[in-house]
C-alpha cells in the first residue's frame, strides 16, 4: 500500500510539473505573439508615415486632396520594389521550417521578430488607406474573436485535428485567389477572399492553439528544453499569422477608407 502511494505522488507530481510546463509554454507562445504583433502595428505605422507628406515640394506623387507619396513611398508603393516587399514575407514563412532546425531557440526568436518587422512595411499602405480609428475598431475586434477562439481552442475536450486538412486546402485556395486577383483586380472576388478568410483563419485559430497544447503535452516527457524553445517560436508564429490575416480581411470588410 506503501509503495501504491509512492507510486501515485511521484504520478501526481509528474502531471503537476507537466501543467504548470504547459502554462509557462503557452505564455510563451502568447508573449511572443503579442510582441512580435506591436512590432508589426508599430512598424507600420512608422514607414506609412515616412512614405506620406502634406508637403508638395517634398513629393513625387499625389494620391489625395492634400497627401502625397514622398520618394520613400513612391519606391515601397509604386515601383516594382514592392512585389518584393508583398512577397518576402510569404517566403520567409516558408523559410521558418528550413531554418529552424539549423539555429538556436534565441535566434528563431530573432526571426521571427525580423519577419515581424518586415510584415509590418508589407501592411504599411493600411495607415493610408483606411483612417486610424477603423483600424483602431477592427483591431479590437479582431482581439476580441481572436482571444474567444483560442480560449475555446486551449479548453475544448473535443478533438478538432480533423480540421487542418481542410482549413489548409481553404488556405491554399485563398493564397490563391489573392495572387491572381493582384491582377484581375475583381470586387467580386476580394469581397469573397475576405469573408472566406475570416472564416478558415477563425478555424485556424483554435486548431493551431490545440496543437501546440497538444504538441507540448506528447513532448514535455522528453524534456529537450531548446526543442520546446523552439516549438514555442513557432507556435506563436502560426497564431501571429492567424491573428494578422483575420485582422486584414476584416479591415477589407468593414474598414473606412480615407
Amino acid at each position: 500500500m506503501a509503495e501504491f502511494d509512492t507510486i501515485r505522488s511521484a504520478a501526481g507530481a509528474r502531471s503537476a510539473a507537466i501543467d504548470e510546463g504547459l502554462r509557462a509554454h503557452m505564455n510563451k507562445v502568447y508573449g511572443t505573439m503579442s510582441v512580435g504583433t506591436l512590432i508589426t502595428f508599430v512598424a507600420a505605422w512608422a514607414i506609412a508615415g515616412l512614405a506620406v507628406t502634406t508637403d508638395p515640394s517634398a513629393a513625387s506623387a499625389q494620391i489625395g486632396a492634400n497627401t502625397y507619396l514622398t520618394a520613400f513611398g513612391h519606391a515601397i508603393y509604386a515601383s516594382p520594389l514592392k512585389w518584393v516587399i508583398m512577397l518576402a514575407p510569404l517566403g520567409m514563412v516558408f523559410g521558418f521550417g528550413a531554418v529552424l532546425n539549423k539555429i538556436s531557440a534565441a535566434g528563431a526568436q530573432t526571426y521571427f521578430y525580423v519577419f515581424a518587422t518586415l510584415m509590418g512595411l508589407s501592411i504599411s499602405s493600411i495607415f493610408i488607406v483606411y483612417t486610424g480609428y477603423s483600424i483602431a475598431q477592427v483591431f479590437l475586434i479582431t482581439s476580441i474573436a481572436f482571444a474567444g477562439l483560442s480560449l475555446w481552442g486551449y479548453t475544448t475536450k473535443k478533438d478538432i485535428s480533423g480540421w487542418g486538412a481542410f482549413l489548409i486546402m481553404g488556405l491554399i485556395g485563398i493564397i490563391v485567389a489573392s495572387l491572381v486577383n493582384i491582377f484581375l483586380g475583381s470586387p467580386a472576388i476580394a469581397f469573397a477572399v475576405s469573408v472566406l478568410g475570416v472564416l478558415i483563419f477563425a478555424g485556424l485559430t483554435a486548431y493551431d492553439t490545440q496543437k501546440i497544447k497538444t504538441t507540448y503535452l506528447q513532448m514535455a516527457h522528453a524534456g529537450d528544453q531548446e526543442w520546446l524553445g523552439k516549438a514555442a517560436i513557432m507556435g506563436a508564429l502560426s497564431l501571429y499569422l492567424d491573428f494578422i490575416n483575420m485582422f486584414m480581411m476584416l479591415l477589407s470588410l468593414f474598414g473606412n477608407r480615407e
